[in-house]
């Protein structure tokens, strides 16, 4: 590939593309990835755009083996990763050092046998451009693609010598990276500081490429012909797709689909954004998007509720889906998820993020009259409440909410409808999901 100039001598090439929002970096990777394809079989990706994923749902980071060529945008190729975490949020400026932990643990999943493509946020500003030497200093890539709208001053060209010497938001630069002490024999000893030690504190010698986009609106977010929000949504409506019979022209709403039965007993549970009280717990998870985990400890219930997670692992997600309902009185979850049954054996935990289930999917339900989880009469002077248009407003209503306490998820307040449900049986603790 004439534009990188490999050889061999040079290794498995690690090539990490970075740039501000809007600039091309999904576009470049699409072409890059395709033209890799053109002479080997396979090439890895490295996803670490929450916000823009490109084959999973948003707020993952992800490791795919791709071996066919993909166009077009994320909702027309979702895929199931070889390696996939669920931060649980578009942006992580609230948890950065829990972003570093899922990003660590993901790369640790790369064997350096193939090509490995690195997509970045577009958060290049302050703590972002902070953030993303960090990054780079942990995945020391071969070559850096930066892209960068011609009037963007915001972003210094990442040359080793700058990589090398700039500290980062939880690293430090060559200047700063060691400390001195003393040996047995008085002489000064200058080693990592505490922290460092898992950081690359230098990207020796990986090669920069610089590209100025010239097509109208580059690097301008506010002329962008998509909102990101919107792909968002399309992804996950791309996702949930799966769900959908293949023999079915008109899509099925949720409530026609059948769901799985979990007990409390079988998962974890843990939000990952905010803090909830143990009693407001399934008023936030009932109507929810959910990634279906799996940890590594064996899930322990001593209490009649839920089994619930004090802190947010760093763990393997396997897919996603939505709680259709809960089921008080048996204790029961109800969820919709293409997963396949053989890997939700394995499932043991449910994480719920600030990803929210596209109004769209609960706007359109088929019902008549008032919607389930839909109130249209909402004081928009509280706060918070204003993040939604009245137009597009998929608020989950307190009546479908006070279900959890009554009849089950057999019942909903506005669909007296039954709900058909399917069983399966965990293969660890003889559990059932």
């Amino acid at each position: 590939m004439k534009i990188f100039d490999f050889k061999e001598n040079d290794g498995i090439p690690v090539i990490l593309v970075c740039g501000p929002k809007c600039v091309g970096k999904s576009t470049f990777n699409r072409y890059l990835i395709n033209l890799l394809l053109n002479h080997l079989p396979c090439v890895e990706y490295l996803e670490c755009d929450l916000g823009q994923t490109e084959f999973t749902p948003p707020g993952c980071v992800s490791l795919m083996n791709i071996s066919d060529p993909f166009l077009g945008p994320p909702f027309t190729h979702q895929r199931t990763p070889r390696k996939m975490v669920y931060y649980g949020d578009v942006s992580c400026d609230q948890d950065t050092e829990r972003y570093i932990d899922t990003v660590k643990y993901v790369f640790n999943s790369y064997k350096k046998e193939v090509p490995l493509v690195i997509n970045t946020m577009g958060w290049v500003k302050g703590v972002g451009l902070l953030l993303l030497i960090d990054i780079i200093r942990l995945l020391s890539p071969s070559h850096i693609v930066q892209i960068s709208a011609e009037d963007f001053k915001d972003m210094p060209q990442f040359t080793p010598e700058y990589i090398h010497l700039t500290a980062g938001l939880h690293t430090k630069g060559k200047l700063q990276a060691t400390c001195k002490s003393m040996d047995m024999g008085g002489t000064e000893n200058w080693q990592p500081c505490e922290g460092e030690r898992d950081f690359q504190t230098s990207t020796p010698g990986h090669k920069l490429l610089c590209v100025k986009p010239k097509f109208p609106g580059a690097g301008d977010a506010a002329k962008a012909r998509v909102h990101s929000s919107i792909l968002r949504d399309m992804a996950m409506l791309g996702y949930l797709g799966q769900l959908q019979p293949l023999e079915t022209r008109s899509v099925l709403p949720l409530h026609s689909l059948v769901p799985y039965q979990v007990p409390f007993s079988a998962v974890a549970l843990r939000v990952i954004h905010t803090d909830v009280a143990p009693k407001h717990i399934i008023y936030s998870v009932n109507a929810s998007w959910v990634g279906l985990c799996r940890i590594p400890d064996e899930v322990r219930c001593q209490t009649d509720g839920p089994v619930l997670l004090t802190q947010t692992p760093v763990c393997d997600c396997l897919g996603f889906g939505i709680v259709r309902g809960v089921e008080m009185e048996k204790q029961l979850y109800h969820i919709l998820t293409p997963v396949p049954p053989e890997n939700l054996r394995v499932v043991n935990c449910l994480l719920l993020g600030n990803i929210a289930i596209p109004s769209c999917v609960l706007l359109n339900q088929g019902i008549e009259g008032e919607i389930p989880y839909v109130t249209s009469e909402y004081n928009y002077q509280i706060s918070g409440a204003g993040k939604l248009k009245p137009s597009g407003v998929a608020h989950r209503s307190k009546l479908a909410l006070e279900f959890v306490e009554g009849s089950g998820a057999e019942q909903s307040p506005k669909d007296s409808r039954s709900v058909q449900t399917k069983d399966l049986h965990l293969s660890s603790a003889a559990r059932t999901l």
